[in-house]
């Protein structure tokens, strides 16, 4: 066990979280939806086919997710675990609304992601809470 994996054994976790090792297949799941349809996005304002803009939230979302791990496990720090997880989702609703009369299918596929971004962050809010 890592000194970052016996950190999270520690906290004081809700009765309905997930067992541990789900969150690895879960993600590898969600990462290959995220590389499809962000990459799409991207592409699609690189030919011209979408505003620059767009890729706004969608560029966001991708440092706040991959912000996550090391702040909640590098840091230990639930609080701002909290924070982040918060704006993962902000800026995963925000990508959504601004893509789907656009490309809706992006939306729809991202569905999985947001649902399993919206379970983690009330997890997380939870385990902060617990944690105080």
């Amino acid at each position: 066990m890592t000194p970052t994996t016996e950190w999270y054994t520690t906290l004081i976790k809700p009765t309905w979280a997930p067992p541990s090792w789900i969150f690895g297949p879960v993600w590898t799941f969600l990462y290959i939806i995220i590389a499809i349809s962000f990459a799409t996005v991207f592409y699609k304002v690189l030919t011209g086919k979408l505003p620059k803009i767009v890729t706004v939230p969608f560029i966001l979302n991708l440092i706040f997710n991959f912000a996550f791990s090391s702040i909640q496990f590098g840091l230990q720090n639930n609080f701002l675990a909290a924070i982040n997880i918060l704006l993962v989702l902000f800026t995963l609703i925000w990508a959504l609304k601004i893509i789907y009369p656009r490309v809706r299918w992006i939306a729809l596929v991202n569905v999985p992601y947001l649902i399993w971004v919206s379970f983690a962050t009330v997890l997380q809010l939870t385990v902060t809470y617990l944690n105080l």
